[in-house]
Formats: C-alpha cells, structure tokens, sequence
C-alpha cells in the first residue's frame, strides 16, 4: 500500500496500517487492555482581552492559545488562526473538554487560516467557514475545503500573508478525511515570520530527523508550538504523535528559544489522562536540568509577547 501513496514522509513511511488500528479501536478495548481515564477534566483558562487582540502589534510575535493546536498568531498589523476548531464538537462526535479561548465572533479580522493538515481535529470545516479567510493548506487539501478560497503549498514553500511570511515545513504524519483518501493531501508545519519574530508550529508529528533540518534552516527561532499530548498507547500513536519526553528533544533539535506546549487538555482523543501531558513534560524539563524560564505551559486563551527587532535593539542600549 505504501507504494501507492501520493505522499509520504520523509522516512517514505506512511500510515499504521489497518490491523494495528483495529487492535487499537476494537480488539484491545474489548480485552479491556487500553488505560481507561475520564473523558473530561479541569484544566487552566484564562480570559483573554478581545479587545486588545483586535489590534495587532507591529513589533515581534504575539501568540495567542484557543485550545488543541488552534492559535491566533499576529504581527506587523496581520492576523492568522492556525488549525483553528472552536466549535462544541470536532466531526460531529468529540466534544470539547475547554475552551475555546475566544469565540469566532470574538476573533480579530483574520488574514489567512493555515491548516497543517486534514484531520477533523485540526481542519474543521465549521469553523473555517464561519471565520470566512482564505486559507493556506499543504497540497491537495482543497477538495476538503468544499469551496472555501484556499491556496495549496508543498513542504518548503514560501509565501506571504499580510506582512507576514509563511513556509510550509515537513512533519512526521499523515492524512485522511473520508475511506478512499489516504495521504492524498499533504500535512506539515509552519513556521511563521513578522515582527523580526519568527514562531514554528508543528502541527501534528511524530519525533523525526526534520526537527534537525528545520531548526538549521531557521536558526533562531523564537518559539516552538510542540504537541505534548494523543500519545497513548504508545506503541500505536508513536509513529504519528509525540509525547512530552519527545517534544523536549525536539525542542532541542530545532534550537528554539521557547517551548511552548499545545494539542492537550481540549479533546479527548487517545488514552492518556487529559491532564497528564504538562506534569510529564515538567518532569522530563526537571530530569534534564533545563532552566526554567524558556518552558511555557500556556492556559488556554493566554498570550505570549515574542518581542521583534526594535524591543531587542531597545533592549541592547
């Protein structure tokens, strides 16, 4: 089957095939070998300030966390969501456990939706349609999109949005939204530039060789958005997810300055408890003796400030 993908991973690898998903989703669960954890737990909101976020800054980054992999992301006067899923439920089924950080009718005037891929949890229809902005997805995705204005990119590609700049970058993942389509649209990350800020968000991965590549080709950068969370059970969600352990070495691959931890708390979509995934990554943070200062945790709807070029030029007087 493999073979006959459109498109692969770096590694040519594509998705667990459909034994190991039905011993997952069906065999395991009926011999009572899957970790059973509640399908709802509290975890730490915030409010953000709407109005305030109705004005993006000039200078630097500022990120804002809706929830999942959902971010508002702005500068240099420009406003894009990435992977954003709001609503109640993703595909009619999941509901939410928290959030969203805000409500679309409380978003900014948005520039652009980037989609890092099209599974339900990170291209959702109903919100990309009730936000109404272009979007900007990897190859192939357009057909998901039923209509929506949508501009395709393969993995390295650049280009603009507002005054920001966008590159599609590789992940360790794969796609499918319907029984005949797998991996006919490609998946990836984005690294995002403004401000004299530039931010990567990973969208859905496994750990993989690429965090290596993209970090040497964007030194620098000033925050990675890792998924911390959906890793259990590990010997079938190893392949496409990371856990915490494994975003910190990721972290540390690319060189960032920040990480800054999503796509846990919001949907209940594996096996691990909701709320597991940020007291592993602390402990993993504390058993390599990393300073704490670049770890960030976010509630959701909180803001983070990557300061741009004139802060740092400010900063050095």
């Amino acid at each position: 089957m493999a073979d006959s993908l459109r498109f692969k991973n770096l590694d040519g690898s594509g998705p667990v095939g459909f034994g190991r998903v039905l011993r997952w989703a069906v065999v395991d669960r009926l011999a009572g070998r899957r970790r059973r954890a509640p399908a709802r737990v509290t975890v730490p909101q915030v409010r953000p300030d709407a109005e305030a976020l109705r004005r993006p800054p000039a200078d630097g980054l500022r990120l804002t966390w809706l929830g999942h992999a959902s971010w508002l992301v702005q500068g240099e006067g420009t406003s894009v969501l990435v992977d954003p899923a709001l609503g109640p439920r993703i595909s009619k089924v999941i509901p939410r456990n928290a959030g969203p950080g805000l409500a679309v009718e409380e978003l900014p005037p948005i520039d652009a939706a980037l989609v890092t891929h099209n599974h339900y949890d990170h291209l959702d229809l109903p919100t990309l349609r009730a936000v109404g902005a272009p979007v900007v997805a990897g190859l192939g995705t357009r057909p998901n999109l039923r209509g929506l204005p949508c501009t395709e990119v393969a993995w390295w590609d650049r280009m603009r949005v507002g005054d920001l700049t966008l590159t599609f970058v590789p992940s360790q993942h794969w796609s499918r939204r319907g029984l005949s389509d797998v991996n006919e649209a490609l998946w990836g990350g984005f690294v995002i530039e403004g401000g004299g800020a530039r931010v990567y968000h990973a969208g859905d991965t496994a750990y993989f060789e690429g965090f290596r590549e993209i970090g040497q080709r964007f030194p620098g950068l000033d925050a990675a958005l890792l998924p911390i969370g959906a890793y259990d059970p590990e010997w079938f969600m190893r392949p496409q997810h990371m856990n915490p352990e494994d975003a910190v070495q990721a972290y540390l691959d690319l060189g960032a300055r920040r990480l800054v931890a999503m796509h846990w708390g919001t949907f209940k979509l594996t096996d691990e408890p909701l709320d597991e995934p940020p007291v592993r990554l602390r402990a993993e943070w504390a058993r390599r003796g990393l300073p704490q200062g670049p770890l960030h945790v976010p509630a959701i709807g909180e803001s983070l400030e990557l300061p741009g070029a004139r802060a740092a030029a400010q900063a050095a007087r």
